[in-house]
């Protein structure tokens, strides 16, 4: 028997803050749909994901809730388990860096990189910011806030141990010259080296005292090992490596990493602090690393300050397990952040799931029990439109393959569900109602049933590693094991005489909104008795709390023009945005603004609005957008442009 290939796939490490809403879910889900590819495909699958546990705002946040930090980061942990399994994830290993053996590899690792000189001892000054557990320096500042994740900084002074980082920067822009397939999108890599290795890199800071919650340097009391040199090792000691030479057959069998899936947020520390720490290690680098982009929540990244977050465990009890998965991996493009509404995820559900896959099912099967007993049958009798059905089912996996192995994963369920959607119009060409009213057509009607069903079977096949619930449940209905995917170029697969069996329930039911809205506030308001309390948003979109008072020169930096809208039409795939051309004097630009519900495109060309001009441009939907339309909001939510009161030239400031 051939000794199956080993692939080596993880997520990064969920740190134990607090519960992971559905754009943190969306990593785990991804991977999962990769390593299960994989295994369909005959890989020996290592998929390994976990926790992040150490680090001052743990410390800080155990200390608030009146526990210990393990304490804390126990129940976190947890928690993150709970929802990964909730998601039907397939990881072969969940490991958490407080970990006996992670801890003390990390030590080993640790002393050896400063017994051999690649970590001194030395101090620290600088601007730190506690969320991303960082310094910086003044001049990497933004604003004079985190160049990250855009919160305060506070000065911090401290002796550390660093890390020589230039040491190795040669080394790693030679590796990227040589492995230009090391960063996936390649617009990442470009960041890296523009960013970070052409400007010089800084020595690292590895170690902290200013707290006690992480791994001690056990050859020098008071320090603790920092936490991303503590984090990002546990892709090598989760296989059992062992920094002293006698690493585990694990990690001989699986390192050096196929994949990382990370989030673009962390692509630097992935990308340049870890491949030089395994350099310093004597140890092969990842093959490649991928920075997915986020999913952000009506054009906005998530965040419980702004309270626009939605969690995953929420969405299950409504939709269910595999409408989450097929939403997250659907809406998110390869390189551009993706978009999540409660609205928009019912809209997909009812179109795809419901309607393009559950209909078809239910209506092959249906039609197979009434006219033949359930029972599958090819009598040859095919006809020239069967040629494009079966050409396209012989030829789907390789264009699955060929998106999976680019990790276009939307893409590739693209691939699939185009496939379903032909389907669905061989049953409008070939009438199978219509057929089963002329006894002289019923062989021609049991081979077109043939023939869904086969097309249904070959489509849950590589529906698994994405649904693999709904595939399951498919392949249980059809009586038909789901295929190995070295078969699947063939068509006519499942033998004559197989039995259809009813459905015992629709594989996806159709979800009214409003139902939707209900089910929502039902589920808040037995977490939350006094709902009308709360409602954050609604305080800040009627009773916005503005600062007690500015002075003149603050509001001078706010640039108003007046904008004429010479262009209009709707973001794909967004309920709620407009994508506006905008001409301002002899300059023309593009905003995009979330005032879809309330304005048409065709009402919006020739109007004249109030515009923010010097607004930093920001990406939403992929779409840069160049400045902010203004607009005035009613007790009700109602929004209405601002707009100058008589004719007056585009590109006139506001003063």
């Amino acid at each position: 028997m051939k000794e199956k290939t080993p692939y080596y796939i993880t997520t990064a490490i969920a740190y134990t803050s607090g519960k992971p809403h559905i754009g943190n879910t969306y990593e785990i889900v991804l991977t999962d749909a990769i390593a299960r590819f994989k295994r369909n495909q005959g890989y020996d699958v290592r998929f390994q994901t976990g926790t992040d546990e150490h680090g001052q705002k743990i410390e800080e946040k155990a200390a608030a809730a009146g526990t210990t930090p393990k304490q804390f980061v126990d129940g976190v942990a947890a928690q993150i388990k709970g929802i990964w399994d909730l998601m039907n994830v397939s990881y072969d290993k969940f490991i958490r860096t407080t970990d006996e053996y992670h801890e003390k590899q990390v030590q080993k690792i640790f002393k050896k990189l400063y017994e051999q000189g690649d970590i001194y001892k030395g101090a620290y000054e600088g601007m730190y910011c506690t969320p991303c557990e960082s310094f910086w320096t003044p001049s990497q500042l933004v604003d004079g806030k985190c160049p990250d994740c855009g919160r305060e900084v506070k000065p911090a002074k401290e002796e550390a141990y660093f890390f020589k980082m230039s040491k190795y920067a040669d080394r790693l822009m030679q590796y990227y010259d040589e492995h230009p397939e090391f960063i996936t999108p390649v617009s990442r890599k470009n960041e890296m080296v523009n960013n970070f290795l052409k400007p010089g890199l800084q020595d690292l800071c590895v170690s902290r005292t200013s707290f006690k919650w992480g791994i001690p340097v056990d050859f020098d009391d008071g320090h603790v090992v920092y936490v991303w040199l503590d984090a990002l090792t546990n892709y090598i000691t989760g296989l059992g490596y062992d920094a002293d030479g006698n690493s585990d057959a694990l990690f001989e069998k699986y390192w050096p990493a196929d994949v990382h899936v990370i989030g673009k947020d962390i692509i630097r520390f992935h990308t340049i602090y870890w491949p030089i720490f395994l350099m310093a290690l004597g140890l092969p680098l990842p093959k490649k690393v991928f920075g997915h982009p986020w999913l952000l929540m009506d054009g906005s990244k998530m965040s419980k300050s702004r309270g626009n977050v939605i969690y995953a465990d929420e969405l299950v009890k409504i939709f269910g397990v595999d409408a989450v998965r097929y939403f997250v991996l659907n809406d998110m493009p390869f390189d551009n952040d993706g978009n999540i509404t409660w609205e928009l995820i019912t809209e997909r559900v009812n179109s795809d799931l419901a309607n393009n896959l559950g209909n078809l099912v239910s209506r092959t099967a249906a039609m197979s029990l009434k006219y033949f007993g359930g029972e599958l049958c090819d009598k040859g009798a095919a006809e020239p439109v069967d040629g494009e059905l079966r050409a396209m089912a012989e030829g789907l996996y390789a264009k699955v393959a060929a998106k999976t192995d680019e990790f276009k994963i939307s893409d590739a369920l693209g691939e699939i569900f185009s496939f379903l959607r032909r389907c669905n119009k061989y049953i409008d060409e070939t009438a199978p109602w219509i057929l089963a009213k002329d006894e002289a057509k019923k062989d021609r009607l049991s081979t077109v049933l043939y023939n869904l069903s086969e097309s249904i079977m070959i489509a849950a096949s590589l529906l698994q590693p994405f649904l693999p619930d709904t595939a399951e449940k498919i392949a249980k209905q059809f009586n038909c094991p789901l295929r190995a995917y070295d078969s699947l170029g063939k068509f006519g697969m499942i033998k004559n005489g197989t039995k259809v069996s009813p459905a015992e329930e629709h594989l996806f039911a159709r979800r009214n909104y409003k139902d939707v809205e209900a089910a929502y506030d039902a589920m808040h308001a037995a977490n939350e008795p006094k709902k009308e309390e709360k409602k954050p948003e609604q305080k800040k979109a009627h009773e916005p709390e503005y600062p007690a008072e500015i002075a003149i020169d603050d509001f001078a930096k706010v640039k108003m023009q007046i904008a004429k809208v010479i262009a209009c039409e709707k973001v794909e795939k967004s309920d709620k945005l407009l994508k506006s051309t905008v001409k301002i004097g002899e300059e023309t630009r593009t905003v995009v603004s979330g005032i879809a519900k309330f304005y048409s495109p065709e009402e919006m060309v020739g109007k004249k609005v109030v515009m923010i001009t010097n607004l930093k441009p920001a990406k939403l939907r992929g779409i840069v957008s160049e400045g902010m339309i203004l607009c005035a909001e009613d007790k009700d939510g109602n929004l209405k442009l601002l707009a100058p009161e008589g004719d007056i030239e585009d590109g006139s400031g506001i003063f």
